[in-house]
């Protein structure tokens, strides 16, 4: 269902205090999560090796991860390191997992720990710049993680799910283009002399442009493997280039959407948005942030109730259409990766 050798963003850091583990099932693991007393994030099986409880109901003391059942001590490396009364030097180690706390994310590497190579983890456009503004959140959906890849892929669902928002009839109207660059799927459709959607209205007048003027919509796709898309957005007043219009001309973003899978049919989903304009302004960050977390609920029982669907009529094969290239695109490509774990002589 997933690939496993790959990096996953699997929490935010201020997640992982440095008093309590946090549990969260990545693809179908049950995993804890703890910081050493140095601060260093650890990732652990969730699953003590003296009588199974879940190391994520203990508690975090002098940098181990103790189990809240009998005592049992953890470190990061998955050795017992004590036990009130007891002799713990000959138990047998339990699995740790590699992770790594890099651009605002921690990020985990759930399959053979021994090709996890952290300069792997893709550096975001926005990293290091402070012209760049961050905010986001997070989802917990009961959908499989590729029919988010689907919905992300396919903006065609705008102009319906999110109509008093992003959407808007020209979205339909205008053509997709879907390709391969430098090993990432890009899917693509540029509006022309338009009137931008209420959102947009927002941030246009959030960076000192006339609401009301006509514009140049974009919006670019890009699936990057395991299972991640970010999605460049935004609105330039007619005439000044589009997607290369001046800063001062547009109100451009790149919308991120990390997905991992929590299970074979749950996933989840931190979403957010970098912003290329008024970086220094936190209420217009909050701002769109709160707007995102209602564009992106709308999503929710859409993909929800699709997942249901799917589950209870199994052997119904879905209609693919010219609009649906990006997901498709993107799900051979994690075919492919599934392909080479599991028969990695042959690649």
């Amino acid at each position: 269902m997933f690939p496993l050798n790959a990096w996953y963003v699997v929490a935010r850091p201020d997640e992982i205090g440095s008093d309590k583990p946090l549990g969260r099932r990545i693809c179908n693991q049950p995993i804890a999560f703890f910081r050493n007393s140095e601060g260093v994030i650890g990732a652990v099986e969730d699953f003590c090796p003296h009588r199974g409880v879940p190391l994520s109901l203990g508690f975090v003391r002098d940098g181990h991860l103790v189990c809240g059942y009998h005592g049992l001590a953890m470190g990061c490396n998955g050795r017992t390191v004590s036990m009130p009364g007891q002799r713990v030097k000959g138990f047998p180690a339990i699995r740790s997992y590699p992770v790594a706390e890099r651009y605002g994310f921690v990020w985990l590497w759930p399959g053979d720990a021994a090709l996890a190579q952290e300069e792997d983890i893709p550096v975001p456009a926005w990293h290091g710049r402070s012209d760049w503004a961050v905010g986001g959140g997070l989802f917990n959906i009961r959908c499989d993680y590729r029919l988010l890849i689907d919905n992300l892929m396919d903006l065609t669902h705008e102009t319906y799910v999110h109509a008093t928002s992003i959407g808007q009839k020209e979205i339909d109207e205008a053509p997709v283009a879907t390709r391969m660059v430098d090993g990432l799927v890009v899917t693509e459709r540029h509006m022309e002399k338009i009137k931008a959607p209420p959102f947009w209205q927002m941030a246009m007048e959030s960076n000192g442009m006339d609401k009301t003027a006509t514009v140049d919509r974009w919006q670019i796709c890009r699936f990057q493997p395991p299972s991640n898309v970010l999605i460049d957005v935004g609105v330039a007043l007619e005439g000044h280039g589009g997607f290369d219009a001046p800063v001062d001309k547009k109100a451009s973003a790149i919308v991120v959407d990390y997905i991992t899978p929590e299970t074979d049919g749950s996933c989840w989903y931190f979403w957010g948005m970098a912003r290329h304009f008024k970086a220094d302004d936190a209420a217009l960050t909050e701002a769109i942030r709160s707007g995102q977390h209602v564009i992106f609920s709308e999503d929710l029982e859409m993909l929800e109730r699709q997942q249901q669907n799917l589950q209870a009529w199994p052997d119904r094969g879905l209609l693919k259409l010219n609009i649906d290239g990006g997901g498709v695109q993107a799900r051979r490509i994690i075919d492919e990766l599934i392909a080479r774990e599991r028969s990695p002589a042959d690649h």
